[in-house]
């Protein structure tokens, strides 16, 4: 079917290459500008218009869309143009949203690399630019809702992109909470949404930054839950279970049990053994329960974690062979 849509719908300025990815709102083809040489990448999303298929990926195309044309910044992906099939003439169109094009995700890069702990000036490094598009996003009024690795770009030269914003939600002209359900992956998502808070807003995404900050010093996932209900536990476990005390009006969210295990002990620091007191400090803050004692992506930007980073330079990543 990939080869088919290629085939009917040649995109006559690009030449498509090999599968990249598959994100939450299409395939992510290499490509190639015909005319420049530039290489890109070229998301393909599906239009079925006899049978309705794929309207709820067409929705949230066309929301990443509006997003990343508000959204120019060093640290986050950017749209280069937008194509789009006629779909009068063909049924079974596509949207094409042409991408700048990085090397690989956190992800792959994480597995990708021996399995020592990364190099602490590239973690440092990372947080800090993921931080960057968070503030840029969410000084904005944009939650991004699906922070994880994979979600994030990096190349060689030590630069890294938030990316996929097919997830994401614009807050009201106000500010305002999110009310409508969080898709977050399973292992970053906030504890508020676990326990079916009926609103939400851009705490979510640091959290899912702690996490991923947590995994890039241990080289895996801090909170490895296989259900909501596994995941709060893992959370509790090494957090402690959240009380009124330590997160006023938890009891009354709709997912609490005044039956969950009585985890009391505080095992951050024993859990994430490489950070130094700073990042642990940071890194704390960032797990905080309560959202609105959370610390903000502004706070983030100034944490004293940060005070021997040079931004002028950027550490070169190195891959093992």
């Amino acid at each position: 079917m990939e080869e088919e849509l290629v085939r009917l719908f040649p995109l006559n300025h690009y030449s498509i290459g090999e599968k990249v990815n598959e994100g939450t709102t299409g395939v992510v083809y290499k490509g190639k500008n015909k005319k420049t040489g530039a290489l890109v990448a070229i998301k393909m999303i599906k239009y079925e218009r006899d049978t309705g298929e794929g309207y709820g990926m067409l929705y949230s195309a066309f929301r990443e869309i509006s997003l990343l044309k508000q959204l120019r910044h060093p640290n986050i992906i950017s749209l280069i143009d937008v194509i789009i099939g006629n779909r009068v003439e063909n049924p079974r169109s596509c949207y094409y949203p042409i991408l700048e094009l990085l090397n690989k995700d956190l992800k792959q890069y994480m597995t990708s690399i021996a399995p020592e702990y990364m190099n602490p000036k590239l973690v440092k490094s990372y947080v800090y630019q993921i931080n960057q598009a968070l503030l840029f996003c969410h000084q904005r009024g944009i939650i991004h809702r699906d922070v994880k690795p994979q979600n994030l770009l990096i190349n060689k030269d030590g630069l890294i992109k938030l990316a996929d914003f097919g997830s994401g939600r614009k807050l009201g002209p106000q500010g305002g909470k999110m009310y409508s359900p969080a898709v977050v992956t399973l292992w970053y998502r906030a504890p508020e949404i676990l326990l079916g808070a009926p609103e939400y807003s851009c705490p979510i995404d640091i959290w899912s930054m702690g996490c991923i900050f947590a995994e890039m010093d241990m080289k895996e996932n801090l909170f490895r839950g296989d259900s909501e209900i596994g995941q709060l536990f893992k959370i509790f476990k090494i957090l402690r279970t959240p009380t009124e005390e330590i997160w006023e009006g938890v009891s009354s969210l709709p997912g609490y049990k005044a039956t969950f295990p009585n985890w009391t002990d505080f095992n951050l620091k024993k859990s994430v053994k490489n950070l130094n007191d700073e990042g642990i400090d940071l890194l704390a803050k960032m797990f905080l329960y309560h959202p609105d004692q959370r610390i903000s992506a502004e706070s983030i930007a100034v944490h004293p974690y940060f005070n021997d980073l040079d931004l002028n330079v950027k550490p070169v990543i190195v891959e093992s062979q």
